[in-house]
């Protein structure tokens, strides 16, 4: 079997983020580097002009023109925290490291805080990533298939299950069938409405399809250059077709890290954030020596989200 050269990347090993990141002043710099790779400037008028001084251990900014005051936490995802920025720091290189995903007890449990904490930078930090996402467009070949989170441990089976969160997943593969990018995203149902509404923001309008025969799927004729629909049947076969291929492997890899990771998690509130996680993991696995700054930098330029916005379900905000 020929060696897959992105499993055995190197990454960020756990030496070389202690080196640059295991104190509290290194992650203050490489914070403030995110916010202002270009040097400081006001939040609130945007001039370069200003000062600096500290208090009870914190460093303030002061702008010259109007006199407003921040820090390098004010107005990002780490707005008011008491937790320490190598707690965070370690909190970000955990979720992106691990090829599976990390629960918010492992995370209690290794960065030494309250599982209320964990949780709650688990899903700041899930928001980050849910909001980087919510941009993707995928084009050129594109395989898609319906599927389901949740749902079995009670109550009905199937399509029909009330305690089922559908889903569509899309894989966009290279010339040369590779995966390349993906889109993991929650509908309301499978309908043809939602999906239109699902492709003209997911899809680019050059994009190439290729989908089971589900009766929705057809509406993807109207918004994509070119769509395939195949009927592949039921049972084990139908998994087992080529054109779609990594779309299943795609699915497989999701359903068993989160089943294998998270003992249960409200779905019909929350699945939007998780599959977030797994989709931003994916589409930068090819350097995760960098993947880490990549989400500082997406946290440092991300609004505020208390615990009160964290809770409610993604639809509400």
């Amino acid at each position: 079997m020929a060696m897959n050269r992105l499993q055995l990347q190197p990454g960020l090993s756990m030496m070389e983020f202690m080196n640059k990141y295991g104190t509290e002043s290194l992650c203050q710099n490489a914070l403030e580097q995110a916010r202002w790779p270009e040097g400081f400037r006001c939040t609130s008028c945007r001039d370069e002009r200003h000062s600096v001084f500290h208090r009870k251990g914190h460093k303030y900014f002061q702008c010259h023109r109007c006199r407003h005051q921040t820090t390098v936490i004010s107005g990002t995802i780490f707005q008011a925290t008491k937790i320490s920025l190598t707690r965070w720091f370690l909190a970000m290189h955990l979720l992106t490291q691990a090829k599976n995903n990390v629960s918010a007890l492992e995370l209690k449990r290794h960065l030494g805080v309250s599982y209320p904490t964990a949780w709650l930078m688990k899903h700041k930090l899930m928001k980050v990533m849910s909001l980087r996402e919510d941009r993707r467009v995928l084009e050129g070949r594109v395989e898609i298939d319906d599927a389901y989170l949740g749902g079995e441990r009670a109550g009905k089976t199937g399509r029909g299950s009330e305690n089922k969160v559908p889903l569509i997943a899309a894989v966009q593969t290279s010339d040369e069938g590779r995966p390349l990018y993906v889109r993991l995203n929650r509908i309301a149902a499978f309908t043809k409405e939602a999906v239109d509404e699902w492709a003209n923001k997911a899809l680019s309008a050059s994009a190439r399809t290729v989908s089971d025969g589900l009766h929705c799927f057809r509406t993807l004729s109207g918004s994509v250059a070119e769509h395939q629909s195949i009927t592949v049947g039921g049972g084990r076969q139908s998994v087992k077709r080529p054109e779609f291929r990594w779309v299943n492997t795609l699915l497989g890899n999701l359903k068993t890290a989160i089943s294998g990771t998270y003992h249960a998690f409200n779905f019909f509130k929350y699945a939007d954030r998780y599959l977030a996680e797994a989709q931003y993991r994916f589409n930068r696995r090819f350097d995760l020596s960098t993947i880490l700054t990549r989400l500082l930098r997406a946290s440092a330029v991300t609004r505020p989200h208390p615990l009160c916005r964290i809770r409610l379900a993604e639809d509400a905000l």
